[in-house]
């Protein structure tokens, strides 16, 4: 489990299709679950400021592919405060940025995504490549989110651009609402 409030970009330093190693310092150890651009990863090696990983093709089928720089977030802790929202690192969807528009001293990121619409309501929850957002608008396409300046130096999505492929996560109680609400109900 993870709260969506990144830690940390790291960088990746090699990935052959199914071992992807990334350089960070995140606290870590064999087994832990690390989520990565919103992807959970168990780490399977981990070896001053290196963890490496295991990337199966399920996972590569559901997310974007792995850039330079990746959010980096380790799983949640008990006791310790949960700022974001419940993220599970189960990618959802893959989105696509469709615009990124200043507003006061953040931004306005418009994405495409229209498979999680459903999910989706004006000032619920959904992650980003792994960051914990409230959705300020819903299109017909998708979603807007505000982003603050915070957002935008510590984490990646300082970077998206028109055309990118973004991590989509829907909020985990909304998707369970969807589903009892879809199921049919017996005599």
């Amino acid at each position: 489990m993870f709260t969506g409030l990144v830690r940390e970009v790291g960088r990746v330093a090699s990935f052959d299709g199914g071992r992807l190693v990334v350089e960070c310092g995140a606290e870590a150890a064999f087994g832990d679950s690390v989520a990565l651009d919103g992807v959970c990863l168990t780490v399977v090696e981990a070896d001053g400021g290196r963890l490496a990983f295991d990337v199966v093709p399920e996972t590569l089928a559901r997310a974007k592919p792995f850039r330079e720089r990746v959010n980096v977030e380790p799983a949640l802790r008990a006791g310790e405060p949960l700022g974001g929202h419940y993220v599970q690192g189960h990618v959802d969807g893959v989105g696509t940025v469709v615009a990124v528009e200043p507003e006061g001293e953040g931004a306005r990121v418009a994405v495409s995504a229209p498979e999680l619409a459903r999910y989706l309501v004006e000032k619920g929850s959904v992650a980003v490549d792994g960051v914990s957002l409230t959705v300020a608008a819903l299109r017909e396409d998708g979603f807007e989110v505000a982003l603050v300046p915070h957002t935008l130096t510590t984490t990646t999505l300082g970077d998206l651009r028109p055309g990118d492929p973004v991590n989509l996560e829907a909020d985990v109680l909304a998707k369970y609402v969807a589903r009892l609400l879809e199921a049919k109900v017996g005599p």
